[in-house]
């Protein structure tokens, strides 16, 4: 939770000294708190595409080593785990980060933008989770044990899944709904 929180306060203290001053003027301070927290929304969501881009290539790396040692029992399932993994980073990367315009007519709220934050440190666990199962897993096929291939499919398919329908919420989210 943390991470997001520090995000949209680091940017709060970098502000420069013009844009604090401007922050004072009715009016202007609501637009940059709601900028900050976009661009915070922002720079979090490409933290989670890197790290999952990060996992996806040690995944493709254990892809590899499985199918140089013939271990080609779950490559149908890891095909697969691939293409999610594609998927969720994309969505990841082409998420809705809380603008609304003048003339929209569902208006995305400051609370509605907080929760959005809130919202998003769990896909921050969630990827971090995502990405401890890959490494583990990429350790043991390092080491040539394929023993535990069954239930490190099983278990990164289970947490890309949990991860997806997370995403799916998120727009619920910050449009109050949830």
């Amino acid at each position: 939770m943390s991470e997001k929180k520090d995000v949209y306060s680091t940017a709060k203290k970098q502000m420069r000294i013009s844009e604090r001053i401007l922050a004072e003027i009715p009016g202007f301070r609501g637009y940059k708190e709601k900028e900050l927290r976009r661009e915070s929304d922002k720079l979090i969501r490409n933290h989670l595409s890197l790290k999952l881009a990060q996992a996806r290539a040690n995944f493709k790396t254990i892809f590899q080593k499985m199918s140089d040692n013939r271990q080609l029992d779950f490559f149908a399932e890891m095909d697969r785990i691939s293409a999610k993994f594609d998927r969720v980073t994309e969505r990841v990367n082409h998420a809705s980060y809380g603008y609304s315009g003048f003339f929209d007519v569902v208006k995305v709220q400051e609370e509605a933008l907080d929760r959005m934050a809130d919202f998003d440190n769990q896909l921050v666990d969630q990827v971090n989770s995502i990405v401890t199962e890959v490494d583990a897993w990429k350790g043991e096929v390092s080491k040539q044990k394929f023993d535990n291939a069954k239930d490190r499919v099983q278990n990164l398919t289970d947490s890309l899944e949990t991860f997806d329908e997370t995403l799916d919420n998120r727009e619920e989210v910050v449009m109050g709904v949830s």
